[in-house]
């Protein structure tokens, strides 16, 4: 089972992390949140995939996805496009990690 969400109201990654908890391992997400709907002009698109990858590794899951190449490539994304994205994480950058 492969899941597919939009952020349209911001809910993509709650989704994502109660879909974690019901067994579903594979979603769909896009750099940047590149995508849309055509039965909803002004929504968002797709999750961001640096987003869910923040998401996951800030769980402890090893996605094998080195992030910050991610985010160079959304960030690639955005200038190609011409336009700001809609990804939380290209915007506010990762969380640094917590000293002990």
């Amino acid at each position: 089972l492969l899941l597919h969400f939009h952020n349209t109201r911001g809910t993509a990654l709650a989704n994502i992390l109660t879909a974690l908890e019901l067994g579903v391992t594979e979603f769909d997400a896009s750099v940047g949140g590149l995508g849309g709907c055509p039965y909803a002009p002004g929504a968002t698109g797709n999750v961001a995939t640096e987003e869910v990858v923040h998401m996951l590794h800030d769980m402890g899951v090893d996605t094998g996805i080195d992030l910050g190449a991610l985010l160079e490539a959304a960030a690639l994304a955005e200038e190609i496009v011409g336009r700001e994205l809609p990804s939380g994480v290209l915007r506010a950058g990762p969380r640094l990690p917590l000293s002990r």
